[in-house]
């Protein structure tokens, strides 16, 4: 079993950046493939970015491509997601997900097995 909590969400101007975290419990998280989603208002939950259980693997949407960054640390059980160049349209809550164990890196919800809450990010014009 994996609880991920995330943190670091809030209000930003655009153009400024944010560091989202996604810590985990459980004895696989460092074997767990892991991944961003976000869901803006009125939209289905899209991919944001995915990092295999290593770090050594990962894979961005292209509407987040050179802006984002993904990374782990897995001796703190926690994932991140640097946010640089933030556009209102980034506006959305945004949710970690595991899925353990997998050396993939992984696009599609449905696959995931553990989610978190989902933290706010707002990105005002």
């Amino acid at each position: 079993q994996v609880q991920l909590v995330e943190s670091g969400g809030g209000l930003v101007q655009a153009g400024g950046s944010l560091r989202l975290s996604c810590a985990a419990s459980g004895r696989t998280f460092s074997s767990a493939a892991m991944g961003w989603f976000r869901q803006a208002p009125g939209k289905e939950r899209e991919f944001v970015a995915a990092i295999n259980w290593r770090g050594s693997s990962t894979d961005y949407a292209d509407s987040v491509k050179g802006r984002f960054t993904i990374s782990r640390d897995n001796s703190k059980n926690t994932m991140y997601l640097q946010m640089n160049s933030l556009k209102p349209g980034d506006t959305a809550v945004y949710s970690c997900a595991a899925k353990g164990p997998s050396g993939a890196t992984i696009r599609v919800d449905y696959e995931y097995d553990y989610w978190g809450q989902g933290t706010q990010v707002t990105v005002s014009s």
